[in-house]
């Protein structure tokens, strides 16, 4: 690799506070609740136990509702974070006020879907969904669950900012009974009696006032009483901490709380969940969530525990033994990376394996998404095709999962027209705008995943809500979170085939789960990888990233240069002198499509001061619409867990004006603070899915901590021709390479899978 010669330094650019971001976000800083502003506790530390459940108490109303999910899950600038909205960024999903935007439309047809999907359901035979015959508290905490639609601003596991939550179901008649309930409208707007009964309790616990409105929403019409009678409920509001909640309490009811009150207990306990969400766990070891409670001064964890799993707000799950696997050579040669370990799930030797605590949500989005798997799998009629290796599995099976690089990506697109040619219905989604215009082949008729669920693009749906399709191949796989992935599978009519394809190297999805790597390690269907590498200088540096090496590649047409940097104030300067003078000399690409990406937001080289430096040198302006100025490159997240970048075009009463690729999409005013940002630099995950023509990754020094080969795969690997590294972080990027895996995320969908599909066999 070379470095680059004759570059001359602009002006420094202007200072930008630090603000240390441990989760991607996409929102304002944090609100401050009343009764502290300590941080967020770490993670905490899993050991093993279980739980024994005990006879059920009578539930509480009304206790313990989560916090939302955000909306990706995020980088961290002290320790790598793998998804739920780099589910970094994320913004509570309530939908474009004027008119049906893109993702009114998508929840609404969501809503619409499940309820057709569950009432088909209904009428078949087959096993029940845990928490499925729910009943009295336990179905409102379902419902209650359900309402809580997303979550925090995306970013940190410290949340800077409460953002918007979703607002309670619209009134009306029940919805369809069924495991999974339509999730509600977010842009629901509470009464204005709702709210200001619920500011009243807040300024009489001394809390901000400017929350009621989240309240009020995320509580629904007995919000004001809920909130007087378990003042914990006010974690039920993306961003508020357990100091916070436990200060308004205080003041709510003076002597008459302390650290083991019930209500308290319970809260905390869905609390630690939906954190646990946030990294892109669908669930958590028993012993990790006593941790997590010991750490919050509850004097009895266990029986925490115990009383939250009687009143229904969490689910416990003790998973069966797995039987020991008889392994050929063969099979353990064909083992690919990534693919072994437990996962959470149990231990090794016949060991029985640990206790699980999950939410409802999660529970029943897994456990639906492997009905669906395993449905595809049962009803797919076996054919012989001609063709590839990839063409001849997909003619005999109903799930096939494909892995490969990016030069990959052919072999799965060339699938549809094939499909077609044999008179099948037959259609591509990806992940972006972006990749679904890069794949450029003819014939292609390619749709994002949000365009498809939402009905805004590919075919028309049957009377039972099922897709008019035959063929569905899905890019970008490792970006689907659970709760996406069920809904899509959900919406495939039986005999439908199913084709899975993505690079399981690159950073999981935004939300929680990690679906494309559970299915692949339970080894239930064909598995095919690609032998296509990707070409050029490029291609080589990330191949030997994949497999652990940071290798020396000869670049002689400068496609990657390093640039080496002594602290985070000249990385920005590097940067910004890169982007607007370096990158479009000596290569041509204009500043627009030069793409910078870093470890966090925060820091002195996360992607707020980025942003700040490269606005003030390629769009400066006083930023009179909410901080934006037309020409401003922005991240618009339109639903929690996805991010698609734009320019801002205008600005009137109404919002703002994006020019998100081919469309335009008016962000309203009271959502530009909590779901834009600026865009010219962005973070790892939010750039998965997406590739530029340039990319200049930023490592200072004090990014080291959140490297993970995962991280440097995903970031190097979004440059198509040219790829600048601003280098500050000395061996920590080689050994980040060697050494440095994720955390695995516990999920339950693989020994599901596994379960139902031996069951179908037997």
């Amino acid at each position: 690799m070379t470095e680059p010669s004759g570059e001359t330094a602009p002006e420094a650019p202007e200072d930008v506070e630090p603000t240390e971001d441990v989760r991607e976000e996409t929102g304002p800083a944090e609100t401050e609740a009343a009764g502290g502003t300590g941080e967020a506790s770490e993670r905490p530390a899993e050991e093993t136990g279980e739980t024994s459940e005990k006879p059920a108490r009578e539930a509480e109303e009304a206790s313990g509702k989560p916090v939302e999910e955000t909306e990706e899950a995020g980088e961290t600038s002290g320790k790598p974070a793998e998804g739920a909205g780099e589910a970094s960024e994320q913004p509570a999903g309530d939908a474009d006020a004027s008119g049906l935007s893109e993702a009114q439309a998508e929840l609404a047809a969501q809503r619409e879907l499940r309820a057709r999907i569950e009432a088909r359901k209904a009428g078949k035979d087959g096993p029940v969904a845990a928490g499925a015959k729910l009943s009295g508290t336990a179905a409102d905490l379902l419902a209650a669950v359900r309402a809580v639609e997303g979550g925090a601003a995306k970013g940190s596991a410290f949340y800077e900012a409460a953002e918007p939550v979703p607002g309670p179901p619209a009134p009306g008649p029940a919805p369809v009974a069924a495991p999974r309930p339509p999730a509600p409208d977010p842009t629901t707007v509470p009464a204005p009696g709702t709210t200001a009964a619920v500011r009243e309790v807040l300024a009489r616990g001394g809390a901000p006032e400017a929350l009621a409105g989240q309240v009020a929403a995320a509580l629904g019409e007995g919000a004001a009483t809920a909130l007087a009678d378990d003042p914990w409920q006010l974690l039920a509001v993306a961003g508020v901490r357990p100091e916070q909640a436990d200060g308004f309490a205080r003041a709510l009811l003076g002597p008459d709380c302390g650290p083991g009150d019930p209500r308290r207990t319970v809260a905390l306990t869905v609390w630690l969940l939906e954190r646990a969400a946030l990294r892109g766990d669908t669930a958590l070891e028993a012993g990790a969530v006593r941790a997590g409670l010991a750490a919050h001064s509850v004097p009895d964890p266990d029986g925490a525990i115990e009383t939250a799993v009687s009143e229904g707000a969490v689910l416990l799950f003790q998973e069966e033994p797995e039987a020991p696997e008889e392994t050929t050579e063969g099979d353990a040669e064909a083992e690919e990376p990534g693919q072994s370990g437990e996962n959470g799930e149990g231990g090794e030797g016949g060991e029985e394996p640990p206790a699980l605590l999950g939410l409802d949500r999660y529970a029943l989005a897994e456990e639906s998404l492997a009905e669906g798997l395993a449905r595809l799998v049962r009803t797919a009629t076996a054919d012989t095709w001609e063709g590839s290796e990839l063409e001849r599995a997909a003619g005999a099976h109903g799930l096939v999962l494909h892995t490969g690089g990016e030069a990959a990506r052919a072999e799965p697109v060339a699938l549809a027209p094939a499909a077609r040619e044999r008179g099948l219905r037959a259609l591509v989604a990806v992940h972006s705008d972006e990749g679904r215009r890069a794949l450029g082949a003819p014939g292609t008729e390619a749709v994002t995943v949000a365009a498809l669920l939402s009905g805004a693009a590919g075919p028309g749906r049957d009377e039972d809500g099922a897709f008019a399709l035959d063929l569905l191949v899905v890019l970008d796989a490792p970006q689907l979170d659970v709760e996406t992935a069920a809904i899509l599978v959900e919406s495939l009519p039986d005999g439908c085939r199913l084709v899975l394809s993505g690079d399981p190297e690159v950073l999981g999805a935004p939300g929680a789960g990690r679906v494309f790597a559970d299915a692949l390690a339970a080894r239930v269907c064909p598995r095919i990888a690609s032998r296509v590498p990707d070409p050029g200088p490029l291609g080589e540096l990330v191949s030997g990233i994949g497999a652990g090496e940071l290798n020396q590649v000869e670049a002689p047409g400068k496609e990657i240069v390093i640039v080496p940097v002594r602290d985070a104030g000249e990385a920005v300067h590097r940067t910004v002198q890169l982007v607007a003078d370096s990158v479009p000399r000596a290569f041509g690409v204009p500043p627009e499509r030069t793409q910078v990406v870093t470890v966090g937001h925060g820091g002195s080289a996360g992607t707020r001061a980025l942003n700040a430096a490269l606005k003030q040198r390629l769009n400066p302006g006083p930023g009179r619409f909410g901080g934006y100025d037309p020409g401003d490159r922005v991240a618009y997240a339109p639903v929690p867990g996805r991010t698609v970048t734009g320019t801002v075009l205008s600005a009137d009463a109404e919002g703002l004006l994006l020019r998100c690729g081919d469309e335009e999409v008016l962000v309203p005013k009271e959502r530009v603070e909590s779901a834009l940002r600026h865009g010219w630099a962005l973070t790892a995950h939010q750039a998965a899915g997406t590739r530029w023509p340039a990319v200049v990754a930023v490592l200072p020094g004090d990014a080291a901590g959140g490297l993970s080969r995962s991280w440097v795969y995903t970031a190097f690997g979004r440059a198509e021709r040219h790829l600048s590294v601003v280098h500050g972080v000395d061996q920590a990027l080689p050994r980040a390479v060697a050494e440095g895996v994720a955390p695995e995320r516990t999920t339950r969908l693989r020994p599901l899978l596994e379960a139902l599909l031996a069951a179908s066999e037997e």
